[in-house]
């Protein structure tokens, strides 16, 4: 048992606080400081290994600044000779794990990142400050107990968020179902299992994707609550939950919810749709998901606090670097620019991409993750905190440019597509050329109930993008075109693909099309499998209501 698990059991939560929560008490000049140091220890572990030496290409610096302007920005090709074939031996230091994420398909399957010891240490730290600030609503304010009874809807190691469930000492708290045996199934399987535990044993927080949160609610709204006895009358305690939850519902006049069933101490979501769904897991789930960014290459990088707004940056684990979005966008048309970048204390409110470097002993030196921020304050007033205050916007190579005038992100469609009211099973988009014209193609799967005609659909959805991208408003007010159509998918597209995929062996990451930009293969298949086969109409998620 570590430490700090230590701690916790023994209820030493003040202590916990201080050591888990400490950096948003930080000044920035105390941010800086420590960035600063932990990145000069970097630098002498990187100058004595052979990955450190090839990256550095014989730059010796000795302070921040030498560092930056002797060491040139990197991306994963740098690394992938030593990291795809793990070859722990020319590290800063021997990790003690690997992870992965899903890499371009055109360059490789997956992208290996190490994990050291360390960087491991921190982590779990980072992972109780989510617990707790997903329940706060003050500074010391922990609600978490040893024994609380967790829904597990993580993704699996060696993902990241599966390693951040591992650090964590999961065997203190119930997990829904239990780490050990979660692993061992599908991720769907899982999500099924835990649910029906919940409804059995009760639930008082969530770790899931937004989108898995969501998912649970509008099956609840779909189903209407339906109980049947005859089926759970050996299950008392599911039972009397349902028939609570379906009491509560009818008072208030409208289907059942998760809320109706559990009142929870916090939920922790991730995923690129947390903005989307933000609003409806907060009706679904009676409060809002506390949020937080990171990745395969950094796996904690900032997060919400119990206000539930901005994210706050961690000081520890990596060091940052800015790119303005102008400059970012030039670096990736031409990889050979180098642009300027910013410090934290260099920052104005705007919008960056993200360059990182591990520390302790971690791989990766001014790698540039790809990652579009906008950083929406320089510190949050309401809370005190002396940190600036970001939010995700989307990956710089994952838009699509119209015409010159907008770049449009998978998270702006995606908001405009749920603003629409348009009832969908899933979506994908992409930028097509029709004459001479680009237009923004997006293809749609709609809900069995849902009758609007894709012309309807495209119309809908260009409305929503109008008020959310100005540049793409400003399109047709320059032009006079709507650049936007829409393809109506057979029911089933999106389950018919999933199931080619798992047929394959295709790993969880590979298993659905992206959202943005799908090859011509992935949109000849969706459009063209109605007849194939009939596809099953429920969703293993939530399937015990």
């Amino acid at each position: 048992m570590s430490q700090l698990s230590e701690l916790f059991r023994q209820g030493k939560y003040d202590e916990m606080w201080d050591r888990c929560c400490g950096f948003i008490d930080l000044s920035l000049p105390e941010f800086m400081g420590i960035q600063k140091r932990l990145l000069m220890e970097q630098l002498e572990l990187l100058k004595n290994c052979q990955l450190g030496k090839g990256i550095l290409k014989g730059a010796n610096p000795t302070s921040v600044e030498e560092f930056r302007r002797m060491v040139p920005l990197t991306s994963y090709e740098d690394y992938a000779p030593y990291l795809l074939k793990r070859r722990w031996e020319v590290l800063p230091r021997k990790p003690i794990l690997w992870q992965y994420t899903s890499g371009k398909s055109a360059e490789y399957s997956y992208r290996w990142a190490p994990v050291t010891a360390r960087m491991l240490d921190e982590t779990e730290a980072l992972v109780f400050a989510l617990s707790f600030f997903s329940a706060a609503t003050k500074r010391y304010d922990i609600k978490i107990r040893p024994g609380d009874r967790v829904l597990y809807g993580m993704a699996p190691p060696p993902y990241a968020t599966g390693t951040m469930t591992r650090v964590f000492p999961h065997e203190m708290f119930d997990f829904l179902p239990p780490v050990s045996e979660a692993e061992q199934v599908s991720f769907e399987d899982r999500i099924n299992t835990g649910f029906k535990m919940g409804l059995d044993h009760g639930m008082d927080w969530v770790l899931s994707m937004s989108s898995v949160a969501y998912a649970i609610g509008e099956r609840f709204k779909h189903s209407g609550g339906s109980v049947d006895i005859k089926k759970l009358v050996k299950q008392p305690r599911t039972l009397a939950r349902l028939i609570k939850g379906k009491v509560v519902s009818k008072l208030a006049g409208r289907q059942m919810l998760p809320k109706d069933l559990w009142k929870l101490k916090g939920l922790i979501t991730y995923g690129i749709d947390g903005d989307v769904f933000r609003d409806k897991i907060k009706d679904m789930w009676g409060q809002y998901p506390l949020d937080f960014h990171g990745c395969t290459e950094a796996p904690i990088i900032a997060m919400q606090t119990w206000d539930h707004e901005g994210m706050t940056f961690v000081p520890h684990m990596n060091f940052f670097e800015f790119i303005p979005e102008a400059e970012a966008v030039k670096c990736w048309q031409d990889p050979t620019y180098q642009p300027e970048t910013f410090l934290m204390d260099e920052l104005k409110p705007g919008k960056y991409e993200l360059v990182i470097t591990n520390l302790h002993g971690g791989a990766f030196v001014r790698y540039r993750l790809g990652h579009l921020v906008e950083i929406t304050a320089l510190r949050n007033d309401k809370l005190d905190i002396d940190i600036p205050q970001m939010r995700f916007l989307t990956r710089l190579d994952d838009q699509i440019d119209i015409a010159g005038f907008t770049r449009l992100s998978e998270k702006v469609i995606w908001q405009a597509l749920e603003n629409s009211g348009i009832e969908y099973e899933d979506w994908t988009a992409r930028k097509e050329v029709v004459g001479d014209k680009p237009e923004l193609h997006v293809y749609v799967e709609l809900k069995r109930h849902e009758t609007r005609t894709a012309q309807e659909v495209a119309s809908a959805i260009h409305s929503e993008l109008k008020k959310l991208d100005t540049p793409y408003a400003e399109l047709e007010e320059f032009t006079g075109l709507q650049p936007i159509d829409a393809t109506v998918l057979p029911h089933g597209a999106f389950k018919l693909y999933k199931m080619k995929q798992q047929a394959g062996g295709a790993e969880l990451a590979h298993l659905k099309p992206p959202h943005i930009n799908p090859s011509d293969t992935i949109v000849e298949f969706l459009t063209s499998i109605a007849g194939r086969v009939r596809v099953a109409e429920t969703e293993p998620v939530t399937a015990a209501v």
